[in-house]
């Protein structure tokens, strides 16, 4: 017999009243939580969430497995949770054949977490995990044949590692962490197989400087030894090029990587942030890394950017719009052909444009083909298709140009941080995955480019190698040239439209050199020109200069506008330095005595060569009161030895007195003006004190010669007279000896006693000898 509902009732009350002082002690218990902390529905799902532990696989190998392989899984667990794990496993799990490339993006975003997929392998292979205490890590290996995995028909396959067991709160198997990964799976060589091209890019930063050492030798400058570090024993420079030595890749190289290699290998100076300069040391690194490049870019097909890899989007975008900036691309591809065959010894392609991050537009278009290249490396997610499938990289795009389009899922696949073993992983699983979902999305052989990040760090070069490697040792794929892929045969579905300036991203044109940038790099070229034209041997200064207004416009400069400012800054201001040294001697004034006088101006030349071809032009401000030479203004030429100095001299001619300011200003042959005007006062005076002093001497002398005279032809007369009148003149010269010292007097002069004594003697009518002026 049932109790009656009011007796029921009772035994309730009577229940929850006992109970009552139990769970009020509760919160006071050890390792319990107030019940505002928590709920039970929390903590239940907190204990068997997925997150609980986690689990990182950092090696899968082989990465492309067959029949006959084992596959081996490492990796490590750690305990995040509040409480130890029990009686657990790490096993393999084997999901789904993902049915397109979209679908290996979205599992990738989701690779941990969230319900455990697919089916779990034999426990036999499982690793047991006796306790993991709260905050514990362990390692794993899962080794397990292939054949037990029950791969079916070709494609690629989500597996998984999984740790599942038990906690306080759930004392029953859970599963309580899990990492997915990809697993292609191609047994057999594909029917047809997958042209891929691999770019592999030796590019760097800008290293040296426009500056070389004040000596004959032109020793260059380095901003840093950096770049020692790059090409030495670990480096990234040092690892790309030994990893890619082994690869069947295409090489794309920035010549002036090369160019400042190579100026390693002999002396050179680093500057040092107080402005001085230490030698470096690293001639050897330089030397061996060079001719490890040497050899593996022998009978390989050589890709050569613009010197100093110009950025062309910035350029197309915002130089364009300053004259003579598009010069400076065909100089750098002129420099790059130099540069490559000279260090490299092999012919370089200067054919291909590669914009950054493969975004094109048609300005970029129009810029890139200017200076001679008429394939563009693109990139998909730039020029977007509407096709099921991944068509061919080659597709004309007008004007004899044709657009060398990277597959972007495979270009950008390692540009995450590599350095973690399980991020480089799963990069690697991912990039093989998408490789082999685009070979099995038809039937037609195509030809697919990877154009990776232009300057890959260490991890990430060494995650490419791997999956390249995989993917040349793999069934789906064969290795293709750059060059073949451009001369392909294009898919007649592919987009051949190149999108407008608009469709640019906003992201990647905030980091693109400016405006102002282009006009600052200009006025270095004008002063470049206006500087080399004087110079005994330009080559000396255009050279180097030419080289660093191509380091001004590189790519490297995205997002480093003020280390950009910075270098232009360094430019110019060392090529004013430069001209500075062929400059006029500063001039006090000047003050002039009469009419007319000669001005000296002096220049000098400080420079490690002569100068010529210069004008110095001496202007006066008043050319009415101060004339020089002709009129109110001369020139005259200047040329000038190395490291000598030259005085120039200027007739002037003052009209008036008073002082008149003088300019002195050097020119080049083209009327160009060069350095810096100087002025100087001339003040011409009637009469200076000197000028009187000597007046003065001058006139006093006359008077004394005069008062001497006087006394001389006084005294004469007196005694003229004390010895009485002279014999006739005739008859003297009658009893006068014979000689031929005396002449006769002419018959036609009249000789009377009342004359003077003549001051010179009568011409003589004897024929005049030999050398004597003979009067018509």
């Amino acid at each position: 017999m049932s109790p009656s509902p009011a007796r029921r009732l009772l035994r309730r009350t009577g229940t929850l009243l006992a109970a009552a002082p139990l769970l009020a002690a509760l919160p006071l218990l050890p390792g319990t939580a107030p019940a505002s902390a928590a709920t039970p529905t929390t903590a239940t799902a907190d204990a068997t969430g997925t997150s609980t532990v986690d689990v990182t696989v950092n090696q899968l190998s082989p990465t492309v497995p067959t029949e006959q392989d084992t596959l081996t899984v490492r990796g490590k667990i750690t305990n995040n949770g509040r409480q130890a794990i029990t009686d657990a496993h790490v096993g393999l799990r084997v999901g789904i054949s993902y049915a397109g490339r979209s679908a290996i993006d979205a599992a990738a975003k989701s690779s941990t977490g969230g319900s455990p997929e697919g089916t779990e392998v034999a426990s036999k292979y499982a690793q047991k995990v006796a306790k993991l205490a709260p905050g514990a890590t362990q390692d794993f290996t899962l080794s397990v044949p292939v054949e037990e995995l029950h791969l079916n028909a070709d494609g690629v396959y989500q597996i998984s590692v999984a740790l599942k067991g038990e906690t306080a709160a759930l004392p029953y198997p859970t599963t309580l962490g899990i990492q997915r990964t990809f697993l292609p799976w191609q047994p057999d060589d594909a029917d047809t197989r997958t042209k891929t091209t691999v770019l592999w890019p030796l590019i760097s930063d800008t290293h040296l400087t426009a500056e070389t050492g004040t000596d004959e030798q032109q020793t260059p400058v380095f901003d840093d030894d950096s770049l020692a570090q790059q090409i030495g024993p670990g480096g990234r420079l040092q690892q790309m090029l030994e990893l890619g030595s082994g690869l069947d890749i295409t090489w794309v190289i920035d010549p002036d990587l090369l160019a400042s290699v190579d100026a390693m290998t002999e002396t050179y100076k680093i500057k040092d942030a107080d402005g001085t300069f230490t030698s470096g040391k690293n001639q050897a690194i330089a030397k061996e890394w060079l001719g490890e490049l040497q050899n593996a870019v022998q009978g390989q097909k050589v890709v050569t950017l613009p010197f100093a890899d110009p950025d062309l989007a910035s350029l197309a975008h915002n130089g364009t719009k300053v004259t003579g900036s598009l010069g400076h691309l065909k100089d750098a591809t002129d420099a790059a052909v130099a540069a490559v065959d000279t260090i490299l010894h092999v012919k370089a392609d200067t054919s291909y444009a590669w914009p950054a991050e493969g975004a094109v537009d048609k300005d970029i278009v129009k810029v890139a083909t200017s200076a001679g290249a008429n394939k563009i490396i693109a990139r998909s997610d730039s020029l977007q298709d509407d096709l099921a499938y991944t068509p061919s990289a080659a597709r004309p795009i007008g004007g004899g140009a044709t657009a060398v389009v990277a597959d972007a899922r495979l270009s950008t696949a390692f540009q995450g941080d590599m350095a973690r073993a399980e991020t480089s992983t799963l990069a690697v699983q991912k990039f093989l995955a998408q490789s082999l979902m685009l070979n099995l999305q038809t039937d037609k052989q195509r030809s697919v480019v990877v154009a990776p990040q232009r300057t890959p760090t260490t991890s990430q070069a060494h995650s490419m190698a791997q999956a390249v490697r995989a993917l040349q040792d793999g069934t789906w794929s064969q290795s293709q040239s750059l060059s073949a892929a451009a001369s392909s045969k294009p898919d007649p579905g592919a987009t051949t439209q190149v999108p407008s300036a608009r469709s640019y991203p906003a992201s990647l044109r905030r980091q693109e050199l400016s405006r102002p940038a282009f006009e600052e790099i200009q006025e270095t070229q004008r002063s470049l020109e206006n500087f080399k034209v004087v110079l005994s041997d330009p080559s000396r200064v255009v050279t180097p200069f030419g080289r660093a207004m191509d380091r001004e416009m590189s790519t490297s400069w995205r997002s480093k506008a003020a280390a950009s400012q910075s270098f232009r800054d360094g430019v110019s201001s060392y090529l004013s330095e430069l001209s500075g040294q062929v400059s006029l001697i500063p001039k006090s004034g000047v003050r002039l005595s009469g009419r007319s006088a000669t001005i000296p101006v002096s220049v000098q030349n400080n420079l490690w060569q002569d100068v010529d071809h210069l004008v110095l032009r001496l202007t006066s401000a008043n050319g009415t009161r101060l004339k020089i030479g002709d009129g109110a203004s001369e020139d005259k030429l200047v040329k000038i030895a190395s490291g000598h100095s030259q005085s120039v001299k200027f007739t002037t001619t003052a009209k008036a007195t008073g002082p008149v300011t003088v300019y002195a200003q050097l020119f080049t042959a083209d009327n160009q003006p060069y350095g810096k005007k100087i002025a100087f006062k001339v003040d011409a005076t009637e009469i200076t004190p000197t000028v009187m002093l000597v007046i003065g001497g001058g006139v006093l002398l006359l008077v004394l010669a005069g008062f001497r005279m006087y006394t001389q032809r006084k005294r004469a007369a007196a005694q003229q007279a004390q010895d009485g009148p002279q014999e006739d003149s005739a008859a003297a010269v009658q009893d006068a000896p014979e000689s031929d010292s005396v002449p006769t007097a002419r018959a036609d002069v009249p000789q009377q006693p009342s004359d003077p004594t003549a001051d010179t003697s009568s011409e003589s009518t004897a024929p005049s000898g030999t050398g004597e002026r003979v009067d018509r």
